[in-house]
């Protein structure tokens, strides 16, 4: 049986449990309250640090764009940008350790040209930021490249990688989407259950804690127990089960700390951006329905006539198979180029799960490296 699914800043078991009625803003309040004093929030925590090394080429407002491009790579080698997610935790999730990483098995298949945008936790002078301010910092960043993209974008990055594609479809090659909720309509998970009985002034309230932000640390303490003992981390990344006639080593020791250490740093998110998430994205479906707005323009999947690649994990409780894979149907993308892919793997697996690293996504960097596909010419700017 698959092990306890891994959370996101948009699941809350404690709301979730609950019916619509009972999610009120005063239970917020008081939960949240209590969270805030009778058990302190936790104290600032060193950000983790980075598996392989890479260097800040660009900071913007939202974000940083950091190179992970190998020494002495080829001047034309394709670029590949990970869009890492803007959630609870940070975006080492593409780079947690050695053999649990992302970018570790980009560049060992090839991919040496290779940078991650890497969102900024939430000042106070962020808190009005937005889903636009954020995409247009994001646009900002592929320009810097001079050419399009292969661009995979992974939980939350992935929704925003699809809005990205979709608005400027010339500035994108390739484009792969890994565990994202793009369509929460289309089956049941937790966070589909969760849009669908916890009313918009639940999370409304969360923000008046952080000066209109999300505060990560305010939401770690109101998890409840945190899927950090052995078997929780062994499941989510694909650890083989332990001998039971010996005792942990010390290599599997210390990346139990690492995980633990990863799970307890966490960002703080813009209000702004936060409440439209929840409301245009999750309750209204508005990307899946055609009706998501993004730097004024409407965007209609059906034009979107690049390749794509979606990939869902088959024991991904949170977000759901249905979810990711849903936006096929959607896409104008012809079916020579489209790839939908299901991968045994939890949430966290997609990224960090070694069999999922290993047995996956080589094949997802094959597809990426075919040549570029005829296709009509783009309708978007």
């Amino acid at each position: 049986m698959a092990g306890p699914s891994f959370p996101s800043a948009f699941l809350w078991p404690m709301l979730a449990a609950m019916s619509a009625s009972e999610a009120t803003a005063a239970f917020v309040h008081d939960l949240a309250r209590m969270t805030a004093t009778e058990a302190p929030l936790r104290p600032p925590l060193v950000q983790p640090e980075w598996t392989t090394p890479n260097t800040i080429v660009l900071e913007l407002p939202t974000l940083s764009l950091r190179d992970f491009s190998s020494p002495g790579q080829p001047a034309d080698t394709r670029p590949t940008l990970i869009c890492a997610p803007y959630a609870l935790h940070g975006a080492t999730v593409a780079d947690f350790a050695p053999g649990h990483s992302l970018v570790e098995v980009l560049r060992a298949c090839g991919r040496r040209n290779l940078h991650l945008a890497e969102w900024r936790s939430a000042t106070p002078g962020m808190r009005y930021f937005s889903i636009d301010t954020l995409l247009a910092d994001l646009n900002v960043a592929v320009d810097e490249f001079g050419e399009p993209v292969d661009l995979i974008g992974i939980c939350q990055g992935g929704w925003m990688a699809l809005l990205f594609a979709a608005r400027f479809p010339r500035k994108v090659r390739r484009l792969v989407i890994g565990g994202a909720p793009l369509d929460l309509a289309a089956g049941d998970s937790g966070l589909s259950r969760l849009a669908a009985t916890t009313p918009l002034s639940a999370f409304t309230e969360l923000l008046r804690f952080g000066d209109g932000r999300l505060l990560g640390q305010l939401m770690l303490g109101l998890w409840g127990p945190a899927p950090t003992t052995p078997g929780a981390i062994r499941h989510e990344l694909q650890l083989p089960p332990p001998n039971p006639d010996l005792p942990p080593s010390v290599e599997e020791e210390a990346l139990h700390q690492r995980f633990r250490d990863w799970y307890d740093w966490t960002v703080d998110l813009p209000g702004t951006y936060y409440l439209q998430v929840v409301e245009w994205l999750y309750k209204e479906n508005r990307l899946a329905r055609g009706e998501f707005v993004a730097l004024g323009r409407r965007i209609d999947l059906s034009a979107v006539r690049l390749p794509v690649l979606l990939l869902a994990g088959r024991d991904d409780a949170l977000i759901g198979t249905a979810a990711v894979l849903a936006a096929a149907k959607a896409l104008g993308t012809p079916r020579e180029n489209l790839v939908t892919q299901v991968t045994p793997a939890t949430h966290l697996g997609l990224f960090m799960g070694r069999g999922c690293l290993t047995e996956t996504w080589p094949g997802i960097v094959a597809w990426l490296d075919r040549s570029e596909p005829s296709r009509p010419a783009a309708t978007a700017a």
